[in-house]
């Protein structure tokens, strides 16, 4: 008599992985949203806003303001609380050897902040020395369409091309932001060192989560784009009010999806600041 072979069967949070990659999902293909575990989705739906984590030094409640960017790392436009969001979870969990149950917990929530973190040049250079300031006649001026405000804006010649380039795409994809020409323009640039100094000192927060003695401002490679302001805060705003506000912009959205593709990063913890990458500072 043959022996009947065994089945192999993947533990329950793998085959959730596994069911995901089958579908497509690993591909940037979306199925039906509500393809997946309804358990692990009915938990993201909890977490995304009262998740309690430190990704940046200090505490915060959720993970709403890290959805776009959570989305752009799985590959969905599932909203965060869907079956299809966790199997996507899942599959990502599962490449990355964090679990697999599809939850969006601290410990996968860290695994992306350092691969976010990785993918801007300077977070490596600025731990080895802080980087050397180009020459300011080396850097190319902002046009007064691209200021915010009529600042005058400085940044390195290809990044500043490659920013252009970013935002006409942007425009003719989101023709809402046609309609108000100072969303997507640039409300800082290139920094000097005695600058951010000053201002540092003023502030008194010198290397603080929202202000650091050693900027990315300095390089000429970053830049802040205006995306808007929750009521009563500045553009560039730490405080998680604005922060969330900025987060759930079209504008912003549409960055954390194509930025990559012009050559820019987004520093997670502030939704307005994108690096330039295709350039060690």
């Amino acid at each position: 008599m043959t022996k009947a072979r065994p089945v192999f069967r993947f533990p329950a949070p793998i085959a959730v992985a596994v069911l995901a990659l089958h579908l497509g999902v690993a591909h940037g293909e979306n199925a039906s949203c509500e393809a997946g575990p309804r358990s692990a989705a009915n938990l993201n739906a909890r977490s995304v806003d009262h998740l309690a984590w430190s990704p940046f030094g200090r505490p915060e409640t959720g993970w709403a303001i890290y959805e776009p960017l959570v989305a752009k790392e799985i590959s969905t436009t599932c909203a965060p609380q869907s079956p299809s969001f966790a199997a996507r979870v899942a599959a990502w969990q599962f490449a990355h050897r964090v679990g697999a149950a599809g939850v969006v917990d601290v410990a996968t929530l860290m695994r992306m902040k350092l691969i976010w973190q990785a993918r801007r040049p300077f977070v490596a250079a600025s731990r080895r020395a802080c980087p050397a300031v180009p020459e300011q006649s080396s850097l190319a001026r902002a046009n007064a369409a691209e200021s915010f405000g009529g600042k005058t804006i400085f940044l390195q010649p290809r990044a500043l091309a490659d920013y252009r380039r970013m935002i006409a795409a942007a425009r003719d994809e989101l023709p809402r932001t046609s309609a108000d020409r100072g969303v997507l323009s640039i409300f800082s640039g290139y920094r000097s060192p005695a600058y951010d100094e000053a201002r540092c000192a003023k502030q008194r927060n010198c290397q603080g989560v929202t202000r650091a003695s050693c900027s990315a401002h300095r390089t000429g490679l970053a830049l802040d784009i205006y995306l808007g302001a929750a009521p009563g805060y500045a553009p560039d705003s730490s405080a998680d009010a604005n922060r969330l506000f900025i987060s759930r912009t079209l504008a912003y959205r549409w960055l954390a999806r194509n930025a990559e593709r012009f050559g820019f990063a987004n520093y997670p913890f502030e939704p307005w600041h994108w690096e330039w990458v295709r350039q060690a500072p």
